[in-house]
């Protein structure tokens, strides 16, 4: 190799970052506590982007379908007043959304929790009975069952010695408490009104961003990572939008069956189906589980006729509502869905659950089209591909 002016300042480059790459590796604790220091400078931010993103799909709706163009192009007033009328019908939607499942569900909660007690004390003999039908000759498991009881003075005692003992000492706490609750609500303030800022000026911060990206990167690349930005939000936008439409209509499928058939917690089961139904396919199924405990309580029956309805209403909408309303909005198959599914989970929770999939789809869009474009270099075409091995 030459070593004129432009290979010396490669390999100048390729020192200085294989370097920092060993430096990282020898210091990862302080990399580490680096890295942790920037992001907790720029959570705020980082999660304004987030509410922006997400208050984006029904804003952009409202600005676009319900705001008619032919309106705008009339009257000035409304041409200048579409976004902030539009955001401000987006938080108003989102607070109504909000506010409707805290005051509709955390009464139902509430008296849920009360009656879950008597209930409990109403069932152990009714165990106590079948246990004696079905385990008469078995001393060992009658001995265990007659052991059961449920006395709500000692779970209180027990819940007031977790306070006293295992939570730690309350008042001594409560400063610290004060403190992280009103940095708490500083932070969503300044990520809420950044939020607000981005949704308001969203076309000037993106001219602004694209002539950062081209003035410090060549055209080709620049334009490749705009393509880039553009697939992830469609593919995300389409996820979000998907997922909270089926999740409606799984939940209100759930209130009216289980109306019709006269199932208790109808409208709790039905709304903590909705929200565990975000999560993709394993979802549905926490909010089955915990639905079927709490009819278990009451009527065991009922719970074996809610499991089976579950599981009609989950082949319906799995086969003919999910295909329609979300279709293949993300471009993933099945099999990357469940790899994406646990994989996010595993490494991040919930969280993990819900952005994985459409990660793994972008990903999966530019894999696709990488190799679509290496087999037309190579002059590759698909019966050639077919026709391989026989």
């Amino acid at each position: 190799m030459e070593l004129n002016n432009e290979n010396i300042k490669k390999i100048r480059h390729l020192i200085v970052f294989t370097a920092l790459i060993i430096l990282c590796f020898w210091k990862y604790t302080i990399v580490f506590q680096a890295v942790k220091f920037v992001i907790g400078g720029l959570f705020p931010f980082i999660l304004g982007g987030a509410i922006a993103f997400v208050f984006n799909v029904p804003m952009h709706f409202i600005e676009t379908r319900l705001i008619q163009e032919k309106w705008k192009k009339k009257y000035k007033a409304v041409r200048k007043m579409a976004r902030p009328l539009s955001l401000i019908l987006t938080i108003i939607f989102v607070i109504g959304i909000v506010g409707g499942v805290l005051f509709g569900v955390l009464p139902q909660l509430t008296g849920t929790i009360a009656k879950l007690g008597s209930s409990i004390q109403a069932f152990i003999p009714k165990v106590q009975e079948w246990a004696d039908d079905w385990f008469h000759n078995n001393k060992e498991v009658m001995a265990y069952v007659n052991q059961l009881e449920f006395n709500w003075e000692k779970v209180i005692e027990v819940a007031v010695d977790w306070v006293s003992n295992g939570a730690g000492n309350i008042v001594e706490s409560s400063v610290t408490a004060a403190m992280n609750i009103v940095s708490g609500f500083t932070t969503f303030f300044i990520a809420f009104v950044f939020a607000c800022y981005i949704l308001l000026q969203k076309e000037k911060l993106s001219i602004q961003a694209k002539k950062v990206l081209f003035a410090f990167v060549e055209k080709g690349k620049a334009e490749a990572v705009i393509e880039v930005c553009s697939l992830t939000y469609k593919t995300f936008s389409s996820f979000l939008t998907g997922q909270c439409v089926e999740a409606v209509i799984l939940g209100s499928m759930f209130v009216i069956t289980m109306s019709i058939f006269k199932m208790p917690y109808a409208w709790l089961i039905g709304i903590l189906i909705a929200f565990t139904a975000l999560i993709p396919i394993f979802g549905a199924f926490i909010g089955c589980v915990i639905g079927a405990f709490l009819i278990f309580m009451i009527n065991p029956i009922q719970a074996l006729w809610f499991i089976v309805l579950f599981l009609v209403l989950q082949q319906i909408e799995g086969n003919l509502i999910y295909p329609h309303v979300v279709g293949n909005s993300v471009g993933l198959p099945s099999i990357w869905v469940l790899a994406a599914v646990s994989i996010g989970g595993s490494l991040m929770g919930i969280v993990g659950m819900l952005i994985f999939i459409p990660i793994v789809s972008v990903l999966y869009a530019l894999f696709r089209e990488f190799v679509y474009l290496k087999l037309k270099k190579n002059n590759i075409k698909m019966k050639d591909i077919l026709q391989s091995g026989k």
